[in-house]
């Protein structure tokens, strides 16, 4: 098999693949290891394994980025690119449109009985990603109190740029208490056989990114496709751990803080995302078109929104690991940089908690929709049922109750 047809083999699993996805990247790992690895060989599962731990080291969509890097071991950078765009336009334009819908049906009284039953579901679903990473990460007293402690400062600060400096603290913190004395003379061995321009460009080029995002948003202050194009490009710099963190710390700033949308247009796009194959990350799509629609921009203007919002949260993302990925083998073996992110993902836990409190909050005192939210937790915890599935028997349950 020659070149060319390897590749366009590879796409067509790709396109298969971005249809048959469901359930977020731990799912989506496994499906990639099972087609990707054991059945066409593509890569070497100790490759995949450490594409996705690179993946979880690196800010930005982590399934994303780990299909991209597959994609540009087997073909380099154009297949690369090719991959990207089709694992993310078809969930992306479906969000897009339902955020251009949405109004149409938001009045109507069957759509809107339907979300009263979803919206406490995917509220469920946050509590479970919640505790799923909680007991995942949470593992030592350092981590714990990084938790607690940034849950505490989001409740009361409840401001958008007091997250990235939660985020660049919990790594600091967690790398200092964590590299070992031993450790440290290692990596000083170590470092001699590592580049150092290559580790400069790699933080350079974070450096980069967050100047820029700050320069478009002083510079623009009265244009809100601009602003929120820095919104969603900074978000897209600081999320750790994909779409489960992306959603609750969006969640804060989006709703609580700048009032973009509401808490229910919010939790129904959610819910759709989770419903569909692909990309927890196409959810950004949605919440552009709403925002732009919500401040009077048209159909004209929410398209632009669903565009501005994918292109930002996925660019910062989709350059690190092309960039990155020629040198993973340097990075890895620097005990600092692994070990700042135990107290980066314990920060995002307590982000995903902050979320899931002020999610609850609209209940008041709605028995039924506590239930739910009860309901969905324990079947994700205590049984095989996914996500998708839970979606379709909400809507059932507002269709015919």
């Amino acid at each position: 098999m020659n070149i060319t047809k390897r590749h366009l083999l590879f796409l067509r699993d790709v396109l298969i693949y971005t249809f048959t996805a469901f359930g977020g990247p731990q799912a989506h790992i496994a499906v990639l290891l099972r087609e990707f690895v054991e059945k066409r060989h593509y890569i070497t599962e100790d490759e995949l394994m450490e594409l996705n731990a690179l993946s979880q080291v690196l800010p930005g969509p982590s399934s994303t980025q780990t299909l991209v890097g597959i994609a540009w071991k087997v073909g380099g950078l154009r297949l690369a690119l090719i991959t990207f765009l089709i694992w993310i336009l078809p969930s992306a334009a479906i969000m897009g449109v339902a955020a251009i819908s949405y109004k149409m049906f938001a009045n109507h009284a069957k759509f809107a009985h339907v979300i009263t039953y979803i919206q406490p579901m995917a509220v469920g679903i946050v509590a479970y990603a919640t505790y799923t990473f909680a007991n995942r990460f949470l593992k030592t007293r350092v981590s714990t109190m990084l938790a607690i402690g940034s849950l505490i400062a989001t409740l009361i600060l409840q401001n958008a740029y007091a997250f990235p400096i939660l985020v660049l603290l919990g790594g600091i913190i967690s790398s200092a208490m964590e590299t070992q004395p031993q450790e440290n003379e290692l990596r000083v061995r170590l470092y001699s056989n590592v580049n150092p321009n290559k580790v400069a460009y790699f933080i350079g080029i974070l450096l980069f990114f967050a100047a820029l995002g700050a320069i478009i948003n002083q510079t623009s202050p009265f244009s809100l496709p601009i602003r929120l194009f820095e919104n969603f490009y900074r978000n897209g710099i600081l999320i750790f751990g994909g779409g489960q963190v992306m959603v609750p710390l969006m969640y804060t700033e989006f709703v609580e803080v700048k009032h973009y949308l509401s808490n229910s247009e919010f939790l129904s796009g959610y819910a759709l995302q989770q419903a569909l194959p692909g990309p927890t990350f196409s959810f950004t799509s949605f919440l552009g078109g709403i925002t732009l629609g919500n401040k009077g921009f048209g159909i004209g203007g929410q398209i632009v929104g669903s565009l501005v919002a994918v292109i930002g949260v996925n660019t910062p993302g989709l350059i690190l690991i092309l960039f990155i990925v020629p040198f993973w083998e340097d990075l890895k073996r620097i005990s600092r940089i692994k070990n700042s992110l135990s107290g980066i993902n314990a920060v995002a836990v307590g982000f995903m908690a902050t979320a899931f409190i002020l999610l609850v909050k609209p209940f008041g005192g709605d028995w039924v929709a506590y239930g739910l939210m009860t309901g969905t937790f324990a079947l994700l915890h205590f049984t095989k049922i996914k996500t998708p599935v839970v979606i379709i028997i909400g809507v059932l349950l507002g269709i015919f109750f």
